[in-house]
């Protein structure tokens, strides 16, 4: 049992002060608590009652950090941790849920308390009591600590634990690929062998790896979008160019977006038209939605024989004569496909 209390040098200078009750009607979390006393966050220990083996257990960290239950569950041994249901919670404490708090739980119930809390003092905690909690509370003068640990979840800035300059940072990811070490599993059983320096046989060791194709595609949306949609990069995009016809009951400008999406088809180009009875401007917003990385708007320019052409994410056009347009796109999207894969800057 640690009973050690904290140093001055720990708590800091501020005086270690006697516990005192205060009415919180009604505020059971800690964003409640908080906003009630105006206090922040860190200035307040989270009681966690858990089972584990089949006891029930107090946790504890800071206000505003999370307890990791793997982590906790490899501190104290066991195999499996899980929050306490609302009727532990209440024989344990004897107050409803939100008021727990690590004095005076029945006699017997383990504490563990992050290491974090050590480096304070004066917290508010729970009364264990209904609409109460406790201010000025110090872990090791106003209750015990069965065991100090790391247990809750890491977050960005924290402290390398190998140096003293180090700080951990976060960064969103999306997995699109596993390697699998299989050892010797699969080679013993098809008895796939080879023979070693000496002479003698041994198992393979076998190892795989796979790729998720749908969760690539993923993978490129997180990366490449903005607040209109997706973005998609030519190289896997579902279609190179999207014709768009501005007014479907113009024959000629039907005629035109037909014949130009069948010699691009021609040219093996991937091309959508978007031939649809709606109004240009919800046309425009699907364009971009879907992210097609070429665009082409068939429209009133072609009366003068051009057509615009633009690309996905700019808002500038440019007219292209509608007798050059094939080669004009066929050019473009091999340019676009190039730069993507660095080819230009390998020349």
């Amino acid at each position: 049992l640690d009973t050690a209390p904290r140093s001055e040098a720990q708590h800091g200078g501020e005086s270690i002060l006697t516990p005192e009750a205060i009415s919180t009607p009604g505020a059971h979390t800690i964003q409640e608590v908080s906003d009630l006393l105006n206090l922040g966050a860190e200035r307040l220990i989270k009681t966690i009652i858990c089972v584990a083996g089949g006891k029930p257990v107090a946790v504890l960290v800071r206000g505003d950090r999370e307890l990791n239950l793997p982590k906790f569950a490899r501190f104290i041994g066991e195999k499996e941790v899980e929050l306490a249901d609302p009727g532990v919670v209440t024989t344990v404490t004897n107050a409803p849920v939100g008021f727990a708090g690590p004095v005076g739980l029945l006699a017997g119930v383990p504490i563990y308390a992050d290491n974090e809390l050590a480096l304070d003092k004066n917290y508010v905690v729970g009364a264990n009591a209904p609409d109460a909690h406790l201010l000025n509370v110090t872990p090791g003068k106003d209750f015990l600590v069965s065991k100090w640990g790391d247990i809750r979840t890491a977050v960005s800035g924290d402290s390398c634990p190998r140096c003293d300059a180090g700080k951990m940072t976060d960064a969103r990811g999306i997995e699109v690929g596993h390697i699998f070490k299989l050892g010797t599993k699969y080679s013993k059983d098809m008895n796939a062998l080879f023979q070693d320096v000496g002479g003698g046989k041994l198992p393979i060791i076998m190892g795989c790896y796979g790729l998720g194709v749908s969760r690539t595609m993923a993978a490129a949306i997180e990366a490449h979008h903005d607040e209109n949609g997706i973005a998609w990069p030519i190289s896997i995009a579902p279609f190179e160019v999207v014709i768009v016809v501005a007014n479907v009951k113009d024959d000629a400008m039907m005629e035109a977006a037909k014949e130009l999406y069948d010699s691009l088809k021609a040219k093996k180009v991937d091309v959508l038209m978007d031939d649809r009875e709606e109004r240009l401007g919800v046309k425009f917003k699907d364009m971009d939605l879907i992210g097609v990385p070429v665009q082409v708007i068939v429209g009133k320019g072609l009366v003068e024989g051009v057509i615009e052409v633009g690309l996905r994410g700019s808002r500038e056009r440019q007219q292209i004569n509608l007798k050059a347009a094939t080669a004009n796109l066929v050019t473009l999207v091999t340019e676009l496909k190039e730069k993507l894969s660095g080819v230009e800057d390998r020349r």
